[in-house]
């Protein structure tokens, strides 16, 4: 089903639910610059409301600890009248896993995607926060631009989230069997030039596999979750001109989590 009557069916799926999108590092930043063209969610939120399906998003600063995020995502939810749909792009997704960890919070969710969120870390943010100057410099740019202290950035490592994944599996596997969830991954296309295929051959050819520039397709597999892989860089699935197209990529995913 797509197109109009796809919506239609769409649209009686959500009826009496709010649809909260949750950003990514820097994603405050990269919306506000939506009126010189650039597109961070922009497309996805302004589809759904056209839609008539009522949309949050969340001003959490995005370069806080993920878990002093997750809190006040679980307190927006908890104070939510409706029901809620969750989208999470890179970290939020992780922040939003963490908040539906709280039996309050999963008690108001009925579906879960994450879009190309390191639930296993990134080795990019391993190679950030391991360099000393480069790791001060950079949480000292994040909270002169006003993201936060900062200290989010250790929250994406590879041990921090994987160390975190294991102590909350059995949590995890449990939300899984009750809360549809998807988690999709993109990787780079043969060829691809720019910043992310910089750092996305680097990551290759320290045998992290295929990835999208930042993120190992492998680390954002989520146990009990659907997962797919798509093609393009770390934004393509909530950017348009980055390889997809962000409306149909969320509109295919929300049929995932909202079957019938």
């Amino acid at each position: 089903m797509s197109g109009e009557a796809g919506d239609a069916a769409l649209v009686a799926r959500l009826a009496g639910h709010r649809v909260v999108l949750c950003r990514g590092l820097l994603g405050e930043l990269l919306m506000g610059l939506r009126p010189i063209g650039i597109d961070y969610m922009g497309a996805q939120a302004a589809w759904l409301r056209r839609l008539g399906i009522p949309v949050l998003v969340p001003q959490l600063p995005s370069a806080a600890p993920v878990l002093d995020n997750a809190a006040g995502l679980a307190r927006l939810i908890e104070g939510e009248p409706l029901r809620v749909v969750l989208i999470g792009h890179s970290k939020g997704g992780l922040e939003a896993l963490a908040a539906l960890l709280r039996p309050e919070v999963a008690a108001r969710v009925v579906g879960f995607v994450a879009l190309q969120s390191p639930f296993l870390g990134s080795p990019v943010a391993d190679w950030v926060c391991g360099h000393g100057r480069l790791h001060r410099t950079s949480r000292l740019v994040l909270r002169g631009g006003g993201f936060g202290s900062g200290h989010g950035l250790l929250d994406l490592t590879v041990a921090a989230r994987r160390g975190w994944m294991q102590t909350n599996d059995a949590l995890i596997a449990a939300l899984a069997a009750r809360i549809p969830m998807t988690s999709l991954a993109t990787v780079l296309p043969p060829g691809a030039k720019g910043a992310y295929a910089v750092t996305g051959w680097r990551l290759a050819g320290l045998g992290w596999g295929p990835n999208d520039g930042l993120v190992p397709a492998s680390a954002t597999v989520l146990p009990g979750a659907r997962h797919e892989i798509l093609i393009g860089n770390h934004r393509a699935l909530v950017s348009r001109g980055c390889g997809q197209d962000p409306v149909a990529v969320l509109r295919r995913a929300l049929r995932a989590v909202l079957p019938g």
